[in-house]
Formats: C-alpha cells, sequence, structure tokens
C-alpha cells in the first residue's frame, strides 16, 4: 500500500479510496467484499482510476479480468496502472500483456494449490498432524502429545455413549462439569460427535473422511471402540431414534400374557407402561402398570447385581466373544493390507489389470464379511467402570440424569417381564418382574 500512494503520489493521483481483502484468494472465487465494492463504486462514476501494486492483486482469473475490463469501459475507467509493470489497460497491447498476465497467475495459482494438496496428502500418508489455529481435543499445541486429562475424558465420553447415552446428554454433562472446547466454549452434539467419531482418538490418521493409515500420536482408544461408536451413530440415524427419553425401561418390558413389548403411556399425571393392542403395536391390550414403582424396582435390582460374583462370572464368558472380535479385527487389517500390496503390485506392473481384479475379489469379500461381524459383535465395553460400582452408584443414583440411568441399566438388563396384577392393588407386587439379566 505504501509503494501505491507513492506511486499515486507520482502521477499526480488523488486516492479517493484504499480497497483492501486480507486473506481472500483472488484464484479460488471466494467473495472479496472490498473488491466487490470497488467494482460498484467504478460503474456509479465515484472512481475514475484504479491503482494496484500487482495485476495477480487484482485478479488472478482470466474470466473476471475480462469482466473487470468490460466494466471499465462501460463507465469509462482508463486510468489502471499497476507498480510492478507498466501496464496500461487502455490500449490494445497493454489488454494482451494484461490478459497474459492473468493466465500466467491463474496458472501459478493452479500448480500452488497442486502442491499444497499433495503435500497434505504426504503429511497424511506419514500419519503426521494436519495444520490448523485449534489444537485437537485431548491433544497438546504440537497435536501429537496426549492431554492426560482430556484423554481421561474422551474414553469417559466413548464408554457412555457405547453404553446408551445419547450425545444430548453427555454434553449436558461436560458442560455442568465446566469442560469447555478448546475454543473456550460450551459443547454441542455436532462438536461432540466429531470428536467421537474422529480417528485420531483412534490413533488414525484421515485424509479428506478416509483413514489412510496409523498416526505418529498415541491413540486414546482403540480402534474397535471407534467402531463401535460409529456403528451405534449409524443405527441411531437408520433408526431416527433422538427424541428425548422421559420413561426409564423404553423398551425394556414385555407383557406377561402375550410376551409383546409394552409402550409408555401417559394417562392425565401418571406415567404408566401399556400393552398396546391393534395393528401398530400387535399385542393383547390386557396389561398395564404405574411406571415409578416398577422404574425403581428394576433399578435398585440392576445396582444390586452390579454387585454379585454371577455378574463377574458372566463378564469373564463376554470377554471370550472381545477375544473373537479381536482376531476378526486383525483379520480386516491383514486383509486392507493386502489390498494395498495388490494395488501396488498392479501400479508397477508386476501384475496385469486383471491379475488384480480376480485377486481382489476373494479379499474384499472377506472384509466385507468381516466388517459384518463386528458390527454385530458387542465388547464389555458397556460395563467399563460398573462391576462392583452397584453401592457407589446407589448412593448418587437420584443425581444422574434420566439417559445415564437407562444407559447403566441397558448394559446389565437385557428386558423384564411384567406377569398380570391383582385387581385392586395398591402397591407393586415385586413377583411381576421377572428380569433377563444381559450377563
Amino acid at each position: 500500500m505504501e509503494d501505491c500512494r507513492k506511486l499515486a503520489a507520482e502521477r499526480g493521483w488523488t486516492v479517493g479510496e484504499e480497497y483492501v481483502d486480507n486473506d481472500l484468494s483472488a484464484f479460488k472465487g471466494k467473495a472479496r467484499p472490498e473488491y466487490q465494492r470497488m467494482l460498484a463504486d467504478l460503474a456509479s462514476g465515484h472512481r475514475d482510476g484504479v491503482l494496484i501494486y500487482n495485476l495477480d492483486r487484482l485478479t488472478r482469473m482470466p474470466m473476471e479480468l475480462e469482466q473487470f475490463v468490460q466494466l471499465c469501459e462501460r463507465a469509462g475507467v482508463s486510468q489502471v496502472a499497476t507498480v510492478t509493470a507498466d501496464i496500461d489497460m487502455g490500449n490494445d497491447d497493454g489488454l494482451f500483456m494484461a490478459r497474459l498476465l492473468a493466465a500466467f497467475a491463474a496458472k501459478e495459482s493452479a500448480r500452488k494449490s497442486a502442491r499444497i494438496r499433495r503435500k497434505a496428502l504426504q503429511l497424511a500418508e506419514q500419519g503426521k498432524p494436519h495444520g490448523g489455529p485449534l489444537r485437537p481435543f485431548g491433544f497438546e499445541e504440537d497435536k501429537v502429545a496426549v492431554r492426560a486429562e482430556e484423554a481421561e475424558v474422551i474414553r469417559t465420553l466413548v464408554a457412555r455413549f457405547l453404553a446408551g447415552e445419547s450425545a444430548r446428554s453427555l454434553c449436558t454433562w461436560l458442560n455442568e462439569e465446566g469442560i469447555t472446547t478448546v475454543a473456550g466454549g460450551p459443547w454441542m452434539t455436532t462438536t461432540l460427535r466429531q470428536v467421537l467419531r474422529s480417528g485420531r482418538i483412534a490413533g488414525l490418521r484421515e485424509h479428506k473422511g478416509e483413514i489412510v493409515g496409523d498416526a505418529v500420536w498415541e491413540a486414546i482408544v482403540t480402534p474397535e471402540q471407534r467402531q463401535q461408536v460409529l456403528n451405534r451413530m449409524e443405527a441411531k440415524r437408520v433408526s431416527g431414534t433422538r427424541s428425548p427419553r422421559r420413561y426409564l425401561l423404553s423398551g425394556l418390558l414385555r407383557c406377561g400374557k402375550c410376551g409383546n413389548r409394552l409402550f409408555s403411556s401417559l394417562r392425565v399425571d401418571t406415567r404408566r407402561y401399556v400393552c398396546h393392542s391393534g395393528p401398530d403395536h400387535g399385542g393383547c391390550g390386557r396389561l398395564t402398570i404405574v411406571a415409578g414403582p416398577v422404574e425403581e424396582w428394576i433399578s435398585a435390582a440392576v445396582l444390586h447385581r452390579l454387585d454379585t460374583p454371577e455378574l463377574a462370572d458372566a463378564l469373564a464368558g463376554r470377554r471370550a466373544a472381545d477375544e473373537r472380535q479381536a482376531e476378526l479385527w486383525a483379520a480386516l487389517e491383514a486383509d486392507k493390507d493386502l489390498l494395498q500390496e495388490f494395488a501396488l503390485m498392479a501400479s508397477s506392473r508386476a501384475i496385469s489389470t486383471a491379475e488384480w481384479k480376480t485377486a481382489r475379489e476373494p479379499v474384499e469379500a472377506r472384509i466385507r464379511r468381516a466388517e459384518q461381524q463386528l458390527a454385530h459383535l458387542s465388547g464389555t465395553s458397556q460395563l467399563e467402570g460398573l462391576v462392583g460400582a452397584g453401592r457407589e452408584l446407589r448412593e448418587r443414583w437420584d443425581g444422574l440424569n434420566l439417559e445415564r440411568q437407562a444407559a447403566i441399566v441397558k448394559a446389565v438388563l437385557d428386558y423384564a417381564t411384567v406377569g398380570p396384577g391383582t385387581r385392586g392393588a395398591r402397591s407393586l407386587d415385586p413377583s411381576r418382574l421377572v428380569p433377563t439379566w444381559r450377563l
């Protein structure tokens, strides 16, 4: 700008306005408010000349240059000067030179963009972090070292999300605990989901939404846990179950008469679970139970079971399934590596395209089968930190939000069957309730 002002003084021009668009590329087609304001002032006759440092500061797009020239011709603006080159855009030779410079600027910008994209891909393939002004949650400013206290928060969030707690409930917990985002603001569900689905927290490097390999930083959770998070997010997306919870045992009670699921139902001010008849529900319509007492009884039974030796023994059996899950993950990673080897062999012409396709098909089929099996396996993460904690949870149960309570119940209880009641009974008969435990 100093050089432009100096040139204006040398030419005896009066500076009517300075138009500055900082950090806005003239090549990417982004809106440049000050450039547009300058065009408007030229078109209206408020300005009769333009002085710029270099032509590529005006535009790096040949089409935009033509639009600028046409506007100047219509407005009668012939005074266009640059500091770095003596170009008179008021004659054919100057206009020809300007078009050449704009074309070269566009080419250089395209080459620069390609170099930046290639550098970003190279960093991703090497597992190194990308740029950006903010550090990721869970990591230090260098984006590699793990920040211990935030990493523990991430592990808690993953465990609670896998146990059934909603993103909305987890955001409420984070904000109540005074845990802020890296920008210092409150948590929103969109921000939380970005963290939970991120490959970064599992020690994986992403590029344009795809995992390209292992990262140089330490994993906070396992890749298996991240995949379980993605599976649960996908299941919630397909089912559309996002409405706030009002009943603790929604989906967990069965009718003792017909075996159908009980549905929550409010009558006046009494919350109930009801067996509905009709085509949409298919139940017998002959069983109802008041929600409050049954929720209290099931909650107490769940908390008691958390401290029982039977649960610990059952958990040992579940860990066998976890071992199977680990085997599947190992086979899946080996097959993915094999696909990469086939691709390298094909690119180096060690094998033909036909051979590559023939070798690839059975490996891809194995990958699909492994991914399907992993989607149906459930690990022990739902019970992380719960086994043996029944007494502690009982003391603070009423202080937990409904989402957290429901997540704990669902981690232990598969469903409970509600038997017929005695007409006129004023209190819950515990013999009506028969729990079926997950573990």
